[in-house]
């Protein structure tokens, strides 16, 4: 079976998809964002999408605070059931970063979303982070005004 170009596809995608969710700003400025799963930065570009592309990453958040990279086999494109490379990772965060800038940078599987992955990396694992129970921090500013 004959695979299609990136090109093509994001050609055919880049206007009209179900993952494509618009926001108007000010005046007629808009941006547009993408909900696709392989997408690192949520943006509607050739770049990051993860349609248009056969090499992707996707950083998400696992059980017990494990961070899972997946990455695309290149050769299963016809295959989505075998599609994904999953790597679970439960180490410390500088660790987990230097794991995802080995296996994304200096691999050269996709050098130029290094910095991407990184940051995607940065957020799941702060969105990870159980706040600590105890005694709650009081807001200082309260306690002035109700004095006056």
């Amino acid at each position: 079976m004959a695979t299609v170009p990136g090109q093509l596809i994001w050609e055919i995608v880049k206007k009209n998809s179900c993952f494509l969710v618009k926001e108007f700003g000010n005046g007629t400025a808009s941006v547009q964002f993408s909900k696709e799963s392989n997408n690192l930065y949520n943006v509607n570009s050739y770049k990051h999408s993860g349609l248009a592309n056969r090499k992707t990453v996707t950083i998400v958040g696992g059980k017990d605070n494990a961070v899972v990279l997946a990455t695309t086999k290149t050769k299963k494109q016809n295959k989505p059931g075998s599609l994904l490379h999953k790597s679970v990772m439960k180490k410390e965060f500088r660790d987990m970063a230097k794991a995802i800038s080995n296996q994304v940078g200096d691999n050269y599987y996709r050098p130029d979303l290094k910095n991407a992955a990184l940051a995607r990396l940065s957020a799941v694992h702060r969105s990870l982070k159980v706040a600590k129970s105890g005694v709650k921090k009081r807001n200082r500013q309260s306690a002035k005004i109700s004095r006056k």
